[in-house]
C-alpha cells in the first residue's frame, strides 16, 4: 500500500499530532513538499502533504485561512503539516477551524521533527510500496507464464490473472466473441462488452480503453501488433488498477499476444495440410487423403460434411466469415478444414454442426442488412453450400457448391444451398403435340403474369436466353437497366420454381419459347 496520512501519524519517530480532519487520514500521499508561499497551488500536482511554518501567512486571520485552505483542498492537497515552535508556538485556531470546515487533515509537526524527516519517511514508504508492487508483478508474471505454457489453453491464465487483480478477466477473439472468462460468472458480463471490443478492434494495436459502469471498472486491451488485432483482453475490478495489478495485466497481454501469434502459425501449418488433403479428395484419392489427414482431420472425414465456398472481391473480406465459423467450431469441439484459394475460401464442415449453422446465420445477417431489392448492392461475401457429402464424393460436392455460389451471385444473395436449386430434366418429347403441351405448361404462369400487366417476363426471358445469360447485352436489347433485368429473372425463377442456372431448365425454356407464339390458354 502507498503511504497515507494515517501511516505517517503512526510513524513513532515523527511524533505527528492530528489537529483536524481525523476522518480523512486514509488518503494516499504522493509526496511531501515544503512551501512558504502564500499561494503554493500553482506548484502543486495533487496528492501532496504540504509542510509549512506560516512565515508568510496571516494564520491568525480566519477569512485569510479559509481562502488559503479552500485553495489547497481544491488543488488536491491531501493534508497540511504545520511546524510549531518556529513562527507560532502552537497551531493557530483560525487554521484549525478552516481545516475542519474544509475537511482537510491538519497535522502538528513538533519542532524537533524536521520537514526532511517527513519527506524521507514518505519517500521510503513510496519506494517500499513500489518494490512490493514490482515483486508482486514479477511473481504474477511467473505464474501467468507457467499457466500459458502448461495450463489448459487461456482459461488457466485468465484464472490466475483474475486472482491477482481481485476481479475478473475475459478473452475475446478478433470478431468480439468471448472465448474464455474467469470466474465462470464473468462470461455473461463480458458478453455485454462485445460492441466495445469491436470498436477497439478498429484502432491499431496495442490499444486500450476504460469502460465505466455501475457494476465495476473494466479495462479493455487489444491483442496483436500494428493493424493485426487478434483479439482483446478485458479485466474488471472494483477500482483503478494498482502498480502490481498493472504489471499482471501487461504480462497477460504480452503472453496472450504471443500465444495468439503461435496459434496463428500452427493454424498456417494446419491450413497447408488441409489444402493437401482437399486436393487429394478432389482428385478422388480418398484413401490417401485419410492417411495424410491423420488425427487432425480424420474425424471430419468419418461423418457427413458440407463443402462451403465463400467468395469476395478481396480475399480479406472472407476473414470475418472464417472467424465466425472457427469460433463456433471451437466452442463445440468441431473440426474444420479451411483452405483459402485467392478470393475464395473453401471449407469442409460437419453436416448439421455449429460451424455450418454459424455460416448460415452470418449470411442471414448480411442479407437482413442489405435487402435484395433490384438496385441493391450484392453482399460483400457470397457463399455456396453443397448437399451433405462424404470423402469419395468431394468433387461432386465442390461442383454443387460452385453452382449454388453462381446462383447466389446472380440473385444478389449472401448464401444459397444446393438443395434450393431445381433439378428438373429434359422431357422425352416425341411428337409435336407433346412439345406444344410441354411448352404450354412450362410458360403458362409467365404468360398469365404478363397478361395482368405486371411486367414483360416472357420477352425478358427470351432476350436473356438468346444472349446466353449476358446481362448487359440482353438489357440493351430490351432497352432496360441490367438491374431491372436481374429483378425480372428472379421473378421468373420464383414463379416457375426453377433455377435458371440449371442448363436443363434453360434448354427446356428455350424450347418452350420456340414453339409457343401466344399466351397459353386455360
Amino acid at each position: 500500500m502507498p503511504p497515507t496520512l494515517a501511516s505517517l501519524v503512526q510513524h513513532s519517530a515523527l511524533k505527528l499530532t492530528v489537529r483536524a480532519g481525523a476522518d480523512r487520514l486514509g488518503v494516499p500521499v504522493r509526496w511531501a513538499h515544503a512551501s512558504e508561499l502564500a499561494d503554493p497551488v500553482p506548484y502543486m500536482e495533487g496528492g501532496e502533504l504540504l509542510l509549512v511554518t506560516a512565515t508568510n501567512l496571516a494564520a491568525d486571520d480566519p477569512e485569510s485561512m479559509r481562502r488559503y485552505v479552500r485553495r489547497l483542498a481544491g488543488a488536491g492537497v491531501v493534508g497540511v503539516g504545520f511546524a510549531v515552535g518556529v513562527t507560532y508556538d502552537e497551531v493557530p485556531q483560525p487554521l484549525v477551524d478552516a481545516a475542519e470546515e474544509a475537511g482537510l487533515p491538519l497535522l502538528e509537526v513538533p519542532r524537533r521533527t524536521p520537514f526532511l524527516a517527513i519527506a524521507k519517511a514518505v519517500s521510503s514508504e513510496i519506494a517500499a510500496d513500489q518494490y512490493r508492487a514490482v515483486t508482486a508483478g514479477f511473481e504474477a508474471q511467473r505464474e501467468l507464464t507457467r499457466a500459458a505454457l502448461t495450463g489448459d489453453g487461456p482459461a488457466e491464465l485468465l484464472t490466475r490473472l483474475a486472482a491477482h487483480i481481485d476481479g475478473w478477466a475475459a478473452l475475446y477473439d478478433a470478431s468480439g466473441a468471448v472465448v474464455a472468462a474467469a470466474p465462470d460468472w464473468a462470461a455473461r458480463r463480458a458478453a455485454r462488452l462485445t460492441p466495445d471490443v469491436v470498436r477497439l478492434r478498429e484502432r491499431p494495436a496495442p490499444a486500450s480503453v476504460v469502460v465505466g459502469g455501475t457494476e465495476d471498472r473494466v479495462e479493455l486491451q487489444s491483442l496483436g501488433t500494428g493493424r493485426h488485432v487478434r483479439g482483446a483482453l478485458a479485466v474488471g475490478t472494483g477500482a483503478a488498477l494498482g502498480t502490481a495489478e498493472r504489471y499482471a495485466v501487461h504480462s497477460a497481454v504480452a503472453l496472450l499476444t504471443l500465444t495468439t501469434a503461435r496459434n496463428r502459425s500452427l493454424q498456417g501449418a494446419e491450413q497447408r495440410l488441409g489444402a493437401a488433403v482437399l486436393r487429394m479428395l478432389l482428385a478422388g484419392q480418398s484413401d490417401h487423403a485419410r492417411a495424410v489427414a491423420g488425427d487432425l482431420y480424420g474425424g471430419l472425414l468419418d461423418a457427413p460434411f458440407r463443402l462451403v465456398i465463400a467468395e469476395a472481391a478481396d480475399a480479406q473480406d472472407t476473414a470475418p466469415l472464417a472467424e465466425v465459423m472457427e469460433t463456433a467450431a471451437a466452442r463445440c469441439g468441431e473440426t474444420l478444414l479451411m483452405v483459402p484459394e485467392g478470393e475464395r475460401l473453401v471449407v469442409l464442415a460437419a453436416d448439421g454442426g455449429a460451424a455450418v449453422a454459424a455460416c448460415t446465420g452470418y449470411a442471414e445477417a448480411r442479407e437482413a442488412a442489405s435487402p435484395g431489392e433490384p438496385a441493391a448492392e450484392e453482399p460483400a461475401v457470397t457463399v455456396g453450400l453443397s448437399a451433405p457429402s462424404g470423402p469419395i464424393a468431394v468433387s461432386a460436392a465442390y461442383k454443387q457448391a460452385e453452382q449454388a455460389l453462381s446462383v447466389a451471385r446472380r440473385r444478389g444473395r449472401a448464401l444459397v444451398e444446393h438443395e434450393e436449386l431445381a433439378t428438373g430434366s429434359v422431357l422425352p418429347l416425341l411428337a409435336d403435340d407433346a412439345v406444344r403441351a410441354f411448352a404450354d405448361g412450362m410458360l403458362r404462369a409467365l404468360y398469365e403474369h404478363d397478361a395482368k400487366g405486371r411486367g414483360d417476363l416472357v420477352a425478358s426471358l427470351r432476350a436473356w436466353l438468346a444472349h446466353h445469360g449476358q446481362w448487359d447485352a440482353a438489357a440493351a436489347d430490351l432497352g432496360v437497366h441490367r438491374h431491372t433485368l436481374r429483378y425480372r429473372m428472379r421473378r421468373v425463377e420464383e414463379i416457375l420454381g426453377r433455377s435458371l442456372d440449371d442448363p436443363d431448365v434453360r434448354m427446356e425454356l428455350w424450347l418452350a419459347l420456340k414453339v409457343t407464339g401466344s399466351p397459353a390458354t386455360a
